[in-house]
């Protein structure tokens, strides 16, 4: 019997095997979930998103434009029929035009804020609402996050505040679902490389910065990530919600660059 024995979710998000939400999804099926998936409308991303699935088997895999909200009402229609109920939901999406997000926050266009905004905020939101339908005996919810909406991280720019609208949003549906003892968090991960990450600065250079400064001394691994959100949306984690879980090695913690500063210290004193 695995922690995930007779329990149903969807997940939402996974681009390709190199997806955060891949690495939780492979996670939960070791366990033995049943599981649904969405995909962006077309037959590119369905064959894409079929390929990284297939291998475990999937219950359901129906398209999904987050934009949308009868797309959204469409796939847990579809999840009703194959599931009957929901035990939990991954929402791990996130967007921003390549010019908007690559430009200095201050230069935001209003279009791409609002986009950005829509689809990497708002669609938790209204997942989450239908979601709570199909959890009558409760459930969990998780969704994905960064440090770049607690503190500045320089090359997230726009994706920053959408991350810290996605955390303030993420507590507040844990208020409001709470009475349904349906659960709400988030996993904060360290910089782990996804088709995503690709668009968002210099990822070996902000790999290095962790593995130089977060009190392990070393970033944070796919593995990791994936088993930290399994455990989020399990009933192992029956007490926690509206809670960001830093999945990073530590680093979160950090007010100076601790030991990255002792080495250069010593190397000064070694010169």
């Amino acid at each position: 019997m695995g922690l995930f024995s007779g329990k149903k979710g969807m997940i939402l998000g996974v681009a390709n095997d190199y997806s955060i939400a891949w690495s939780i999804t492979e996670k939960l099926a070791a366990e033995g979930a049943e599981l649904g998936f969405t995909h962006l409308p077309g037959e590119k991303m369905e064959r894409r998103v079929r390929k990284a699935i297939d291998p475990i088997g999937p219950k359901l895999l129906v398209p999904c434009d987050v934009q949308k909200d009868e797309d959204i009402a469409a796939a847990f229609a579809k999840a009703k029929e194959t599931f009957g109920t929901l035990d939990f939901v991954l929402h791990s999406i996130a967007f921003a035009p390549i010019e908007d997000l690559k430009a200095p926050f201050v230069r935001a266009s209003r279009d791409g804020f609002k986009l950005a905004m829509d689809i990497s905020v708002y669609s938790l939101v209204s997942v989450a609402r239908h979601a709570a339908e199909l959890m009558p005996n409760g459930g969990s919810i998780v969704t994905m996050t960064y440090y770049g909406g607690e503190k500045v991280v320089p090359g997230y720019n726009l994706m920053g505040v959408c991350k810290a609208a996605l955390d303030a949003s993420v507590k507040y549906l844990a208020y409001d679902l709470g009475p349904k003892n349906i659960r709400v968090n988030a996993v904060s991960a360290g910089p782990v490389k996804t088709l995503a990450a690709s668009a968002v600065g210099d990822f070996d250079k902000l790999s290095g910065l962790y593995e130089a400064i977060a009190p392990m001394q070393r970033n944070v691994t796919r593995e990791e990530v994936g088993s930290s959100g399994m455990f989020l949306l399990s009933d192992l984690a029956r007490g926690i919600s509206g809670e960001i879980l830093h999945v990073d090695c530590g680093y979160h913690a950090m007010g100076s660059p601790g030991h990255a500063f002792e080495k250069a210290l010593e190397q000064q004193a070694a010169d």
